[in-house]
């Protein structure tokens, strides 16, 4: 049952619902009406005093809190960076490399959670790239088989960006840390979508522009504790090393926090944003999230497999499948089918496999409706 008492309230907190169906959540999110309030409140007390007034500092403080609480960790290891490109290339130049050393990474991934371990050839690291029997599908069993007395690292996404495969984060954490190996996530994919622990990772980015329904441009940087003397930060200023009244010392000291990666004045805009979509999402509660986003999505696969589509995620009860469902049709191309979607003013996406085929991806929300789900079968349904 969606988490909302009556349409209007639904309407209210997610205006795009009046005049489209959005079910495009893994690409670019709209924004809830609480996000674009808490963005356009620190807009305009910023026309009337400096834009880290009063309150901003304290409103950081809880804002690492609220995101730590996000992902089981501590406010200390929580750094408020984006987008997620940012934070993995904090992590793969952060390291001390040595040639020979090994990365196991999956080629078919998103680019930015491929190219910032591929960029570390340059040093004489050997990058060694994950071979799944179905696109996205990692298992603990493939890394393992990967895995030699050489891996420094395995940087894995989450969950697919086009199938939609998550992975077992807690197997394949507990797996290499058993190993001594390090342990690197882009979670854009899941962030928001479901419950996720770090307990066994060791560095985590995703911005909040995804499943977590908040801006561009600002997200979660988490570095475990234990591994800040291990990746130093790459990008310095005066927030991230100690300046005390601005005054430069001769000699590089960083904060006892996750502070010590944010080089610069934060996005505070973007800051108040993602925090009112935290808390959006911890107030409805992540397992209440998680449970609508599927029964959402498994009702699209039913009804899509009855119609002959063929797909690249997972089964209908897999327990790996996430928001995302990606399908085509044997014998009508896709585009057609978006731009059919598109004039429905309807919001899906057009992905690409290496093969060069296109196929129809959508990741609902949990306050999308039965309705807006059958709404999409029919107009597919139609062009097809």
């Amino acid at each position: 049952m969606i988490p909302f008492a009556t349409e209007a309230q639904r309407l209210e907190q997610f205006p795009v619902a009046a005049t489209q169906i959005f079910a495009a959540h893994a690409g670019v999110t709209v924004l809830p009406r609480c996000v674009a309030d808490a963005m356009q409140g620190h807009i305009r007390r910023s026309c009337e005093q400096h834009q880290e007034f009063g309150d901003v500092l304290q409103d950081i403080v809880r804002a690492r809190s609220r995101c730590a609480e996000l992902i089981d960790a501590q406010p200390d290891e929580i750094a408020l960076l984006g987008p997620t490109s940012l934070g993995l290339s904090l992590f793969a130049n952060g390291l001390d490399w040595n040639a020979g050393d090994e990365i196991v990474c999956y080629l078919d991934d998103y680019p930015a959670n491929v190219y910032p371990w591929l960029n570390l050839r340059r040093l004489g690291v050997e990058v060694r790239l994950l071979r799944p029997d179905r696109i996205g599908r990692i298992t603990p069993d493939l890394v393992e088989e990967a895995l030699t007395p050489r891996t420094r690292m395995v940087a894995l996404a989450s969950c697919h960006f086009l199938s939609g495969w998550r992975i077992d984060v807690d197997a394949i954490g507990a797996l290499l840390h058993d190993r001594g190996v390090l342990f690197s996530l882009d979670a854009i994919q899941t962030l928001g979508s479901a419950p996720l622990s770090v307990r066994h990772v060791d560095f985590l980015s995703a911005d909040a522009h995804k499943w977590m329904l908040g801006p561009l441009a600002m997200g979660i940087v988490y570095v475990a504790k234990r591994n800040f003397e291990r990746c130093r930060p790459t990008l310095l200023g005066a927030w991230n090393v100690r300046s005390p009244q601005f005054i430069t010392q001769e000699h590089i000291a960083f904060p006892e926090t996750a502070q010590r990666y944010e080089p610069g004045v934060l996005n505070i805009t973007g800051m108040y944003g993602m925090l009112a979509a935290v808390d959006l999402l911890l107030g409805t509660g992540l397992e209440t999230v998680s449970q609508r986003i599927l029964d959402l999505r498994d009702r699209l696969h039913a009804e899509f497999a009855a119609m002959g589509f063929e797909t690249i995620s997972p089964d209908l009860g897999d327990p790996q499948r996430s928001g995302i469902l990606t399908v085509r049709h044997p014998r009508r191309e896709a585009g057609p089918l978006f731009r059919a979607l598109e004039a429905a003013k309807i919001a899906a996406s057009l992905r690409n496999t290496r093969d060069g085929r296109a196929w129809l991806r959508f990741s609902p929300h949990f306050y999308n409706t039965h309705e807006e789900m059958d709404r999409i079968l029919g107009v597919v349904r139609a062009a097809a």
